[in-house]
């Protein structure tokens, strides 16, 4: 979602200094603009293939998750998210996910803005589309590999 689809560049501040504020971030999300690159690609995909949504946001997000998603016109899907507790780098909950998945259908691609979400993926065979349309925060990708929160 953050960085594929949503655009949390907005909502960034929330995680810079010494003490996050990530109820702060993430109650932010629903004022994410979508991003156009990623929103595309979604509904591209959509005529092809069953969407499902892989997010690094908490399970706690998930009513104002799925709202936002139905707001912005997106695909309706399933929305697999990380359980609250988990604090897990997202490339490892995220590959637990696709590998879970990868049982069940077969994924034809991930889209991920992590690059070592995407470069897990990638190790453990998936198709991977880096999405790159988005503007980095190193605030951000420290929390998701050193704090495990998205």
């Amino acid at each position: 979602m953050d960085g594929t689809l949503a655009d949390s560049g907005h909502r960034q501040h929330f995680l810079e200094g010494r003490r996050r504020d990530w109820n702060g971030f993430f109650s932010a999300a629903v004022d994410d603009p979508p991003l156009p690159e990623g929103v595309r690609l979604v509904l591209s995909s959509a005529e092809r293939c069953e969407v499902r949504y892989l997010t690094g946001r908490p399970e706690r997000c998930r009513r104002d998750t799925v709202a936002w998603l139905a707001e912005h016109g997106l695909p309706e899907g399933r929305v697999y998210m990380r359980r609250d507790d988990d604090r897990r780098p997202a490339r490892h909950t995220k590959l637990e996910i696709l590998r879970r998945l990868g049982r069940e259908r077969e994924v034809r691609m991930l889209v991920d803005d992590d690059e070592l979400v995407c470069d897990a993926a990638e190790q453990a065979g998936f198709a991977v589309v880096r999405a790159r349309w988005a503007k980095p925060s190193d605030a951000l990708k420290d929390a998701q590999e050193r704090e495990g929160r998205t």
